[in-house]
């Protein structure tokens, strides 16, 4: 199906020269000869290095001295103040200062982020937001999420006159200042003094000030998602972001995954588990979503939009294919919408599919792009020859559908793999940079295992789970290799239950723990 919608344009506010004058008149007259103003992404100042600029091209060193303190304290002079999530702003735009501190509390770095209103953005969502449903967008870091949510305050307020409260953590949508940014229109806009307080603000608008429409970027804990549910309850409207690039990969999060119905292990009777032709143990959706309607932001251009979450969350754990409509943007302004089929879940028990693949995060219809961290490329590139698995390695995390990285860096957790974890891509674990070690993790992950002592090791597990989710007791497997135990691990953690491995090698087992 394919159907077009009229193009309007997009008009971009970006209020650069603001951004500008609060940096050393040095750096000011550098970047204007480096780059146009419009292309500039990122201003970067780190103690004893040169300035840096990132553009839309990528990123560039100023012929310039390197940082002093002086230059560090001449831009936090003319700024707002840091609040303790080491962010501050210039009032009444949408950049954004952040702090990197030393261990004294000094600051040694900035990063100066360029922020923009572009109106026209929601033209591609316009009739789901117009509608009155609850709308919850997915997507990377960057990909355009609090964009999308500032012009649709602005549109609900503005050309629908509702009354719009906007949630606004780290001043994010609003801009800096009391007042808040253009962009919002006549939103009103309530700030959030710490990013744990926002499930606190969230309640306290709908009490308070009896909005139609609440406006929330990024739902990231358990509170925020009780917090969600207890507004739409109240049958107000709420369009918000969260943490996660999908469906598939929201789902797998066991804190967030109520906001779109939650996943719960039941029990099928004989007959009803042959009629299925399933395991007794089954997933299903444990209640209705939080949001209706979920947009998954795959680029600025172009979103997949899927109606109906709670009939969509059910199609995904029978194994049904998904249908979302695609709206893509197109070169002369319309939007393009078309349906398209993708994968879904699968129709065997969670044991057989766990032996299969140890992931559902991996995009089961097209090519599937691997990051690493720490693991030898070369190596990975044999192995993934070797299996004829259909994947590549990519240099930029944020076009990763998952990340492959060396035991030793996931056990000390350097702050840039949390990082890079932060976006929601899944992390996987070799334990050393062998191919013997990386083609096992690879079998693990697509499918590739062989045999039948897998799928009973699964099965087991999966009869465990059942036992202690039914008597909360502790429940000890038999004893299994490495990769088995593995496998799993993810299998009870999938249930939201806990797991340790107990015993010594070669009689080491899992322990299926209560909640």
């Amino acid at each position: 199906m394919n159907r077009n919608v009229p193009a309007r344009g997009l008009q971009t506010h970006d209020d650069v020269q603001l951004l500008l004058q609060v940096l050393p008149s040095g750096v000011q007259e550098a970047i204007l000869e480096h780059c146009a103003a419009t292309d500039l992404v990122e201003i970067v100042l780190d103690l004893g290095r040169r300035p840096e600029i990132r553009t839309n091209t990528g990123f560039q060193d100023l012929d310039l001295p390197p940082v002093e303190r002086r230059d560090l304290g001449e831009v936090t002079g003319k700024i707002g103040r840091f609040t303790t999530d080491n962010r501050a702003g210039i009032e009444r735009t949408l950049h954004r200062i952040s702090a990197i501190r030393n261990r004294t509390g000094d600051i040694v770095g900035l990063t100066c982020r360029i922020g923009r209103a572009v109106f026209g953005t929601v033209d591609i969502v316009q009739d789901v937001i117009e509608s009155g449903t609850s709308l919850l967008l997915l997507g990377r870091p960057g990909v355009g999420k609090t964009t999308l949510l500032r012009e649709a305050a602005r549109v609900l307020a503005d050309d629908l006159g509702k009354r719009v409260i906007v949630v606004d953590t780290s001043n994010e949508i609003g801009g800096d200042g009391d007042i808040p940014h253009p962009g919002v229109g006549r939103a009103r806009r309530m700030q959030v003094p710490s990013p744990d307080r926002q499930h606190a603000v969230m309640i306290e608008a709908v009490e308070n000030h009896m909005p139609e429409v609440v406006v929330i970027d990024e739902i990231g804990t358990q509170a925020e998602a009780e917090a969600a549910r207890t507004i739409a309850e109240r049958g107000v409207q709420l369009v918000a972001t969260a943490h996660g690039r999908s469906l598939d990969n929201l789902l797998q999060n066991p804190t967030l995954s109520d906001l779109v119905g939650g996943i719960q292990a039941v029990t099928l009777s004989d007959e009803e588990a042959k009629r299925r032709r399933t395991q007794k143990t089954v997933l299903e959706r444990k209640g209705p979503p939080t949001f209706h309607v979920l947009v998954e932001i795959q680029d600025r251009e172009q979103f997949a939009v899927y109606r109906d979450v709670g009939a969509v969350v059910d199609d995904f754990l029978h194994g049904m294919p998904l249908e979302p409509e695609v709206r893509k943007r197109t070169a002369q302004g319309a939007v393009e919408i078309h349906k398209e089929q993708v994968a879904g879940g699968r129709q065997e028990s969670p044991g057989n599919r766990e032996s299969r693949s140890s992931s559902q995060d991996l995009p089961a219809h097209r090519e599937t792009r691997i990051f690493t961290y720490g693991v030898n490329r070369d190596r990975l590139e044999k192995a993934l020859r070797k299996l004829k698995i259909p994947a590549r390695i990519v240099k930029d995390v944020q076009d990763a559908d998952l990340i492959l990285s060396h035991k030793s860096h996931q056990r000390r957790q350097p702050k840039r793999l949390r990082d890079l974890q932060s976006g929601g891509v899944p992390l996987h674990v070799v334990k050393s940079n062998t191919i013997p070690q990386i083609e096992q993790v690879l079998s693990s992950l697509f499918g590739r295992l062989e045999g039948g002592s897998e799928q009973e090791a699964m099965l087991e597990a999966e009869e465990a789970i059942h036992q202690v989710m039914n008597t909360g007791r502790a429940s000890e497997l038999g004893s299994q290799n490495a990769a088995v135990r593995a496998m799993q691990h993810q299998l009870v953690k999938r249930y939201g239950l806990q797991s340790e491995s107990t015993g010594q090698e070669p009689s080491r087992r899992v322990v299926v723990l209560p909640w």
